[in-house]
């Protein structure tokens, strides 16, 4: 029997999809940080930074998994307006939380690198404010989802606000190449090379998998939670409005008692 792809995107099928996939991410994910663990206190301290480089192992995955996240959500407002995807949005509110989870732990460690190396936590410097800007919308977004009562109203509001806050994820990336900043540039996807060792490029490497397999496990289960909350809602409607005419019917002392 032939499967299409509407049939993977329906919520019933992704549930039962989700709970044999989940222990495997799980697992991935346990397996991916233990090894990323292990050569980020294996590796060598940085000639010039010394043991303080060893925050660029949960800077930079946090980074990247912020804007993989903002990805993500852009591409579900996509599937949300244009394709009336049946998980976009689900996909979409999932995402938002857990990208300014990410986002969040990105600025922070930033802060705390940039004491010793710039000597102030915090500068208005293009990477840093472009951040903290992705980290405002992620807010704005979980704000709008809960501030419209109605499921399809708020998802196609987010999902416009999500496109035009899109623009934002290449300002973040190609910030330190536009502007003066004092954040450093890319170190290692460069049209050169890497400019990092490899004794520190490949645990590096592996905590950006990491961090993906994590965010993608979460991502999985705030799904699937999103979808049985659905669910629940729908049922709590239609058990209200299957009430309503069965107590309107009852004699008045019964419909009281």
């Amino acid at each position: 029997m032939k499967l299409s792809f509407t049939a993977y995107s329906n919520p019933g099928n992704f549930l039962r999809i989700a709970a044999k996939l989940l222990p495997w991410l799980w697992g991935s994910t346990a397996f991916a940080f233990a090894l990323g663990l292990f050569g980020t206190f294996g590796a060598p301290a940085d000639y010039q930074q010394g043991e303080t480089a060893r925050i660029m192992y949960i800077h930079v995955p946090a980074a990247w998994t912020a804007m993989l996240a903002y990805t993500l959500m852009a591409t579900s407002a996509l599937g949300s307006l244009v394709w009336r995807h049946p998980l976009a949005d689900a996909t979409q509110k999932a995402a938002a939380p857990l990208g300014a989870a990410f986002t969040f732990i990105c600025l922070v460690t930033g802060a705390l690198w940039g004491k010793p190396m710039w000597g102030t936590y915090w500068v208005w410097d293009a990477r840093l404010t472009s951040v903290l800007v992705l980290f405002l919308i992620y807010l704005g977004l979980i704000a709008l989802w809960q501030t419209i009562e109605d499921p399809s109203r708020a998802a196609r509001a987010v999902s416009i606000m999500t496109l035009v806050g899109f623009i934002n994820i290449p300002i973040v990336k190609f910030s330190v190449d536009w502007w003066n900043t004092l954040h450093q540039p890319a170190s290692v996807f460069r049209m050169e090379g890497s400019a990092i060792a490899g004794s520190m490029l490949w645990p590096l490497i592996v905590m950006a998998l990491a961090y993906t397999l994590l965010f993608a496990t979460l991502h999985v289960m705030a799904v699937r939670n999103e979808i049985m909350r659905r669910r629940a809602r729908r049922l709590a409607i239609t058990l209200a409005a299957v009430g309503e005419p069965a107590m309107a019917r009852m004699p008045p002392a019964e419909a009281a008692s």
